[in-house]
């Protein structure tokens, strides 16, 4: 029992090394290089059986019926080259220069950023393969504080915890108290957080996403209400021919929070709807969105 554990633990600290190694060499690589070899071999992994590859299908046709197997097979195709070319771009993301990261975003907003007097701000994130370099460089020109999920690997969670928050954002743990963030909100500090993933039904609701129930977290609407404060959606898209990113910032939704936070899900989620109709292919979609079922309904995976 003993030896096993060390051989696992071996590999693990082998395979986390390799990871960082990598990365850093990415780093150093002209970006469109690195996003040519990604989206090449996302489309190769394609190829191969997978329960990734079975999770996009499954949630594409749930969300898009009526395609045909050839247009499922085609989108899903399309959602792994961004998938895999996002995982080697946090070489650029996590390791390269601030100026680098400038040059391949640009930012669009619909409010004013340099606002002394702005009132409590959430900026409200979706899950879009570019959501992570988005946030990246607000943080370089503006104070934020981040929320983020713990992954299982402690090491890789500590890495990008580390370089996520490099320019300055403050990174908060998803289970941070909600005390907590309401107090950074009220002290003028903007709160960024995603809230479009299914992380179980305890503070969640069943509303319609692409027609099909989702467990959807209410704790958008529950923060800004506690913090008095508005919510700012921003997506960050993939800009085609390898020109980088662009993020957009929109103004704040209206009579939001409501009295009712699953109307407020349903909001979320229809507005949700409309920025990927735009690009269906940048949406994570190898995340089991539909994993928790109402009662009754039998699992889809």
């Amino acid at each position: 029992m003993g030896d096993s554990h060390k051989r696992r633990t071996f590999f693990e600290q082998l395979g986390f090394v390799s990871i960082v190694v990598l990365l850093r060499l990415f780093s150093l690589l002209p970006y469109a290089l690195v996003a040519r070899f990604g989206s090449a071999l996302g489309a190769m992994l394609f190829a191969f059986p997978s329960s990734r590859k079975h999770i996009v299908l499954v949630n594409l046709r749930l969300c898009f019926p009526g395609k045909s197997e050839r247009e499922y097979d085609d989108l899903a195709r399309d959602h792994f080259r961004h998938v895999i070319r996002s995982y080697l771009e946090r070489g650029i993301q996590w390791f390269g220069s601030a100026e680098t990261i400038r040059d391949i975003v640009q930012i669009e907003s619909k409010i004013d950023l340099e606002d002394g007097d702005a009132p409590p701000t959430i900026f409200m994130g979706f899950h879009f393969v570019g959501i992570e370099i988005g946030c990246m460089l607000y943080s370089m020109q503006w104070s934020v504080a981040s929320l983020y999920t713990r992954m299982s690997n402690k090491a890789l969670c500590d890495l990008a915890r580390r370089q996520r928050g490099r320019f300055g954002a403050e990174m908060l743990e998803r289970s941070t108290s909600a005390r907590k963030i309401v107090g950074l909100l009220r002290s003028g500090k903007p709160v960024m957080l995603a809230a479009d993933m299914d992380h179980g039904i305890r503070n969640s609701v069943f509303v319609p996403f692409f027609g099909v129930s989702a467990c959807t977290l209410t704790s958008v609407s529950r923060l800004a209400r506690l913090g008095n404060a508005r919510v700012v959606p921003f997506v960050t898209e993939v800009l085609p021919d390898y020109q980088g990113y662009k993020l957009t910032i929109f103004e704040p939704l209206s009579d939001f929070p409501s009295a009712s936070d699953t109307s407020d899900a349903r909001r979320m989620n229809e507005f949700l709807e409309t920025q990927i109709r735009n690009y269906p292919e940048q949406y994570y979609w190898v995340h089991r969105r539909f994993k928790n079922r109402p009662p009754g309904e039998a699992g889809v995976y």
